[in-house]
C-alpha cells in the first residue's frame, strides 16, 4: 500500500502543495495544522502602506504576509516605484508577483535553503546603513533577519498583516488524523512549523 502524506500546511497552501504531490504520482492529502485569519484593516496596516514609498525594503515572512498586507491597500494605490520586496523563497515571490509587484523588484534566493538566512546572503554585501525596511509577518515570529539588518546600521519596522491559531477541524479531518496515528507506517506527515506540532498535540492530546 502507498504511503499517504498529509500535508499540513494553512488550508489555501495545503491545498497547492496536495495538487503538485499528486501530480508526481503520490498520494496525498491536505490536513491543515494552523488556521490563518488576515487581519482587520488597522491604523498600523494603513501607515505602513503611507509610508511604503519611503522605505528601502519590504520583506514579507510568507504568502500569508502577501495576501494580507495588500488585502489592506488603499484604493488606487499601486507599489511603488524601485522599491524591492524581499521573500523568503518561490511561493512568497509568486504570492508578490501576482498581486502586482513587479518581478524584477522581487529578491529571493535562488536555491534551497529558502529561509530568511538565505536572504540575508543575498542582501548581506550592500551598505545599509541609515536605510529603512519594513518586515510584514503574523503575530510574532522569529526577527533573525531584522537583527542582521539592524545590525548592519539599517532602521527596521514591523507591521502584523495576518494572525495564526489552531484550526477548527472538521469531523472528516478529526477521523483522518486518527486513522493516520492508528497506521503510523502508512502515513507521512509533512511538517513545516513547531507550531502545527504544537496543535497537534493540542487537538490529539497523547
Amino acid at each position: 500500500m502507498p504511503l499517504t502524506l498529509l500535508v499540513t500546511r494553512p488550508a489555501p497552501q495545503a491545498a497547492a502543495w496536495v495538487d503538485k504531490l499528486r501530480d508526481k504520482g503520490l498520494q496525498a492529502t491536505a490536513l491543515p495544522l494552523i488556521a490563518i485569519e488576515p487581519m482587520a484593516e488597522t491604523t498600523a496596516l494603513r501607515d505602513a502602506w503611507h509610508l511604503l514609498p519611503q522605505r528601502d525594503l519590504a520583506m514579507f515572512v510568507s504568502p500569508n504576509a502577501v495576501t494580507g498586507f495588500f488585502a489592506a491597500r488603499p484604493a488606487a494605490r499601486t507599489w511603488p516605484k524601485g522599491l524591492r520586496a524581499a521573500a523568503t523563497g518561490p511561493g512568497t515571490v509568486e504570492a508578490l508577483v501576482q498581486a502586482g509587484v513587479p518581478a524584477a523588484q522581487c529578491v529571493a534566493p535562488r536555491a534551497a535553503p529558502f529561509d530568511s538566512t538565505a536572504l540575508w546572503a543575498v542582501l548581506q554585501d550592500e551598505d545599509w546603513t541609515g536605510r529603512t525596511a519594513l518586515v510584514v509577518r503574523g503575530d510574532g515570529g522569529r526577527d533573525e533577519f531584522a537583527q542582521a539588518l539592524r545590525s548592519n546600521g539599517a532602521k527596521v519596522a514591523f507591521v502584523q498583516a495576518y494572525q495564526r491559531h489552531a484550526p477548527l477541524w472538521s469531523q472528516a479531518e478529526r477521523t483522518l488524523a486518527s486513522a493516520a496515528l492508528a497506521a503510523p507506517n502508512q502515513h507521512v506527515w509533512l511538517l513545516s512549523s513547531a507550531e502545527a506540532i504544537d496543535h497537534l498535540l493540542a487537538l490529539h492530546p497523547g
